[in-house]
């Protein structure tokens, strides 16, 4: 990769991971809503449902912004994206449903080129590649 372009994928990384790192901080500072929300579109469990969305907004997206994993850290953010998209964005007669269900399939078609690129020369991953085994 040219020296020029070796802050790329940390942009992209960024961009896809600050969305879903401010949405978690907005769940955790309205669980109450995020709970009725669940509840509103007939999922069981919204309790559990607000956990594991702040679990994998918060917790996967700060791995994907710091370069750790991120095959498999991206590969849970594509399948949330897509469950969010399925259960939450379906109703195509409104069109802010529609935009934001097509803004779900967006990042989830970003975070498959990171599954398939890894996280670049700008991450946890690259830093532990350079270090020299211990004996």
């Amino acid at each position: 990769m040219q020296d020029s372009n070796r802050y790329l994928p940390l942009l992209g990384r960024a961009l896809i991971a600050l969305p879903f790192i401010f949405s978690g901080i907005g769940k955790l500072a309205a669980p109450a809503a995020t709970i009725g929300y669940i509840r509103a579109v007939g999922l069981p469990l919204p309790q559990l449902g607000l956990l594991v969305a702040v679990a994998v907004e918060l917790g996967f997206a700060t791995l994907l912004l710091v370069g750790y994993r991120v095959r498999p850290v991206a590969i849970v953010l594509a399948l949330f994206c897509l469950a969010t998209a399925v259960f939450f964005h379906h109703d195509f007669a409104d069109q802010n449903q529609m935009i934001n269900f097509l803004k779900n399939i967006m990042i989830l078609g970003g975070l498959l080129q990171v599954v398939y690129f890894g996280a670049g020369p700008l991450s946890i991953e690259a830093l532990r590649a350079r270090k020299p085994a211990r004996a």
